[in-house]
């Protein structure tokens, strides 16, 4: 049963919209995924915890939820504008292996990248060399009905043909970065299919109609969601970096072959920043959750950080604000280093955490709430309870948050500080903290007793 309405803000109608599903009770989703030609960073990953976020608030509410994401495994050029080189085959010579052996290898990392992020896997992930049937099977429908003209080096769509394109966003707002390949009517114009060169040595490449070659990149979106989730779908999502060009183009195939909406709903996340700048890897000032466990921190603080900003903000990165979110998640684990029992759902507090993540989530004034539960007089079993029910949403992983093992030496001088508590031998007590504390550990006084804990570093953990 729906417990209450969605709010989201629709990129393709610039508003805030209830969401209302194309089937009663059901959400169809469909996400761009990565090329899997390089490792990803956590500013590629912010998009992945935001759409993860979509995904457990509808769960949340009430909502079964068919998710697709596609893999990106051939055809993305080393230029978004159809130039360059395949991304995936370049990094195959890089490194001297096949196609494959990179492919399933960034796949893979990508796949473990969520798994530590504890971001929900899709119901199916989608590799766009696994559609090309229905990626040609879509060039011959927009041929059919005159949308395709042939050039030296491929099938391309013909822009012009189409009234509305740039749906997403007018084409002259991204006409700056536009280059205009010669071959080209008209510089928005896109490449459907590309022919493989004579002097080219590619790994992947196919027969059709056109000739040997490959599909373009944004072709498999449209193929893969109009197979897998029918056309129109619910809901589309991205980074914003998608909208002018990849989405817009995605638009205009799949209307023109289908003659009806593609999705919905398109939501798009801000870019995480790097000192100002847009993190990114052809500028090279990236970050990989790698780095991060290196500078010793938890991936799940990453996603706190991420999650504490409002998915269409941009987010500046710096490890000031990690180590904030560090402090923060340290606060909200330290709720559950004392087992409880019998503990329920404060539900007006629910009401309000609900509330909050369905306008557009807005997770910000969710945490706003789930803080002021933490600071409230409830027992410790109601607010685990009713925290735990918002992790649903959050994706913490609170319930199986595990505290450290602390040393049997140091649970001594705890117990031994805790009968001199209990004596007031306040003294003695403050002895023994300073003791405890010299160990690494600190020891913090509760209703429900001690709790002991390793000190956290100033800067890191």
């Amino acid at each position: 049963m729906l417990e209450t309405e969605i709010r989201l803000y629709n990129s393709l109608t610039k508003t805030k919209e209830i969401f209302r599903p194309l089937r009663r009770g059901l959400a169809s989703l469909y996400t761009c995924g990565p090329t899997v030609y390089q490792y990803a960073h956590i500013g590629n990953l912010r998009t992945y915890i935001f759409e993860d976020i979509l995904k457990r608030t509808l769960e949340y509410a009430g909502y079964r939820v068919k998710h697709v994401m596609n893999i990106t495994d051939v055809g993305h050029l080393t230029s978004d504008e159809d130039e360059g080189e395949d991304k995936v085959e370049v990094a195959a010579k890089r490194e001297h292996k096949t196609v494959k052996e990179i492919t399933q290898f960034y796949a893979k990392s990508f796949q473990n990248d969520l798994k530590q992020l504890n971001i929900e896997s899709p119901a199916k992930y989608a590799w766009a060399s696994r559609y090309i049937q229905p990626q040609i099977k879509l060039i011959q429908q927009l041929e059919e009905k005159g949308y395709t003209y042939q050039t030296a080096d491929g099938i391309y769509f013909d822009t012009d043909k189409l009234q509305n394109y740039g749906a997403l966003k007018a084409p002259n707002e991204g006409q700056a970065r536009v280059e205009h390949n010669c071959a080209k009517k008209n510089p928005h114009d896109f490449a459907l299919w590309k022919f493989s060169l004579v002097d080219e040595q590619r790994q992947q490449e196919w027969p059709s109609p056109w000739g040997v070659g490959y599909p373009g990149w944004h072709l498999e979106c449209s193929a893969i969601s109009a197979k897998e989730l029918g056309q129109p779908f619910d809901i589309h999502t991205g980074g914003e970096d998608h909208i002018g060009t990849h989405h817009n183009n995605e638009i205009a195939q799949s209307e023109a072959a289908y003659d009806k909406p593609l999705a919905n709903y398109w939501l798009h996340s801000a870019f995480l920043l790097s000192k100002d700048d847009k993190m990114s890897k052809s500028k090279g000032n990236f970050v990989t959750l790698d780095d991060l466990a290196g500078l010793g921190y938890d991936p799940l603080v990453y996603r706190y950080l991420a999650v504490s900003s409002h998915y269409r903000s941009k987010l500046n990165f710096s490890e000031e604000a990690l180590q904030g979110a560090q402090n923060s998640l340290n606060k909200l684990r330290d709720l559950f280093a004392v087992k409880t029992r019998g503990g329920r759902i404060i539900m007006p507090v629910r009401k309000a955490f609900l509330l909050g993540v369905s306008d557009d989530l807005n997770v910000p004034e969710a945490l706003a709430t789930m803080w002021a539960l933490v600071k409230s007089d409830n027992s410790l079993a109601d607010k685990q309870a009713t925290i735990l029910d918002f992790d649903r949403v959050l994706g913490l992983n609170l319930k199986n948050y595990r505290p450290p093992v602390i040393p049997r030496d140091v649970i001594n001088l705890a117990n031994q500080r805790e009968k001199a508590r209990r004596a007031k031998d306040w003294a003695k007590s403050d002895e023994l903290r300073q003791e405890i504390e010299t160990k690494g550990y600190q020891v913090l006084d509760t209703d429900s007793g001690y709790i002991l804990k390793p000190k956290y570093p100033s800067s890191r953990t």
